[in-house]
């Protein structure tokens, strides 16, 4: 290992028996330190060489090349303004309704530092809440990046307030309407399992009916059919308790969810259009606006 000025790199050359391998894989294998994710990041920046030139991470190495690697950290991340154009469906002194499309993360987090909904929100030199975490100002409920729908965003800190306790407290509804895989029997029912990571897929979430692995939260949720099309059930979706996240709830019947993807706007989309779409319905009791 030689040193720079600004971070160590790493050299070795590749065996023979390693002939074949991916570059990404192989220092991914080789450096345990460093995830997968952040290996094509250093390999996308030319940080990592073979035989003193760049190289993509799908690379096949033939064994004998010199692997060179600059490790740095990522850079901290933060909320930057962007030029995104948003669908606004609601906006006043307190709050903003963005219907969000499907592929947007929320905010950044885990190498995701652009295109982000709070980075689109920024481009319109929009003043937003900044009682909470840094890179996510004004942000009080989330939706996962490959779900479509309404996100409610406040402008200042009071309407973050009156929002987080409104969500707290169960009085605003959150409710999806899903494509699932197969025919669901029944009209209506309740998905009543906990919700915890998946200990083989790390990256997923599974639903099992008791909370027997660690951090296991307990989930509510009820569903009624919309409508049955062709092998595939339409349903509305409401989650009373627990986590968001709707794949694990439909699998613990069996029933993977179909399309995580908004094709249209609900209120021209065919019933026969594949989406997951997300939405949010106030109950009787109003909530009181900001002072």
């Amino acid at each position: 290992m030689s040193q720079s000025s600004e971070s160590p790199v790493h050299e070795f050359v590749v065996a023979e028996s390693e002939a074949g391998q991916r570059l990404d894989q192989r220092i991914a294998s080789r450096f345990s330190s460093i995830s997968r994710t952040r290996v094509q990041e250093l390999i996308a920046s030319g940080l990592v060489l073979v035989n003193s030139r760049a190289a993509k991470g799908s690379h096949r190495l033939r064994g004998g090349e010199r692997i060179q690697i600059q490790i740095q950290p990522r850079p901290p991340l933060r909320a930057e303004a962007e030029s995104i154009p948003l669908d606004i469906l609601y906006e006043d002194a307190d709050i903003i309704a963005v219907n969000k499309p499907a592929g947007m993360t929320v905010h950044a987090g885990a190498g995701v530092s652009r295109g982000t909904l709070v980075n689109a929100l920024l481009g319109r030199g929009q003043s937003l809440a900044q009682g909470g975490d840094a890179l996510r100002p004004g942000i009080v409920h989330r939706l996962d990046k490959g779900t479509s729908g309404i996100i409610l965003v406040a402008k200042n800190d009071a309407a973050h307030a009156k929002l987080s306790e409104a969500f707290r407290q169960r009085q605003i509804k959150k409710i999806y309407i899903a494509l699932v895989q197969g025919l669901l029997k029944q009209d209506h029912g309740t998905i009543d399992f906990a919700i915890a990571r998946d200990p083989k897929r790390r990256t997923r979430m599974t639903a099992r009916r008791s909370l027997v692995l660690g951090n296991a939260r307990e989930a509510r949720t009820d569903w009624r059919t919309l409508a049955r099309i062709d092998s595939t059930t339409l349903a509305e979706i409401q989650l009373h308790t627990g986590q968001p996240q709707l794949p694990p709830r439909c699998q613990a019947r069996h029933q993977p969810s179909a399309y995580r993807r908004l094709d249209r706007s609900p209120r021209t989309t065919a019933a026969s259009s594949p989406y997951l779409y997300s939405t949010t319905r106030q109950r009787r009791r109003r909530i009181s606006r900001p002072n």
